[in-house]
């Protein structure tokens, strides 16, 4: 037996005001918190032993982007998207740019962030991947190939296949690392953020190939790039 009109109103209803608490919840999240959500999910899968992200990998990188799954007042922050940033290593491999706000948007990521909560973590692994995540939208698996990122400490067993992608991708939830397919998923700037960093309206393309300083709230997620990254010491 179908829903009355009436049922419908009020089934549209509830579903409205899940959504407006939910984007309220995500909202009071400050860009500081995100921030360190992001520092605290890399440092975490690339300390994950055998288990985690392979170390060379991050070192082959030419870009990374952390999406951490966040949670506020009840609330799976991002039940159809995500918040996150991305960084670019510097010309010459010296040091990473300062952090580009991103959105991730349907795909496999939102289904899998709105039931467990996910941390994503993607490897930007070439040129061709670089230039995709410095244009105005993108859909990983149409635009950018994806593939799900190798764990361990070494990558003897993978096969060049698997590191022919684009971009690798990693998630953990509930404690437990994997590589996730990502495919299907859109990825775009998140300007609002960029301009509660910076001050000013700021492209993802000139914060990631330019010279920005580093704002003082994104030190910790600075930090634990260099810390994580082998070229450090190089």
């Amino acid at each position: 037996m179908g829903m009355t009109l009436k049922h419908r109103v009020r089934v549209l209803a509830i579903a409205g005001s899940l959504s407006t608490a939910a984007f309220a919840a995500e909202r009071a999240i400050k860009v500081d918190d995100r921030l360190d959500a992001s520092a605290d999910t890399l440092t975490d899968m690339m300390r994950a032993s055998d288990h985690g992200i392979p170390h060379d990998l991050i070192d082959k990188a030419r870009c990374v982007v952390v999406i951490p799954g966040m949670k506020k007042a009840g609330f799976i922050v991002g039940a159809e998207e995500g918040r996150g940033f991305a960084v670019c290593r510097r010309h010459g491999g010296s040091g990473w740019s300062s952090p580009a706000a991103m959105r991730s948007e349907g795909g496999s990521f939102g289904f899998q962030i709105g039931v467990s909560d996910t941390d994503v973590v993607l490897l930007v692994m070439n040129d061709g991947g670089m230039k995709h995540l410095l244009s105005d939208k993108f859909k990983l698996g149409g635009d950018a190939s994806v593939a799900a990122g190798p764990i361990g400490r070494s990558l003897t067993a993978q096969t060049d296949a698997e590191l022919q992608a684009d971009m690798l991708s990693y998630s953990r939830s509930h404690g437990l690392f994997a590589g996730i397919s990502l495919s299907g998923t859109t990825l775009r700037p998140d300007g609002d953020t960029n301009k509660e960093l910076y001050g000013r309206d700021a492209m993802n393309r000139e914060i990631l190939t330019g010279d920005f300083k580093t704002p003082a709230v994104a030190r910790k997620f600075e930090h634990a790039l260099n810390r994580e990254s082998p070229q450090r010491s190089r």
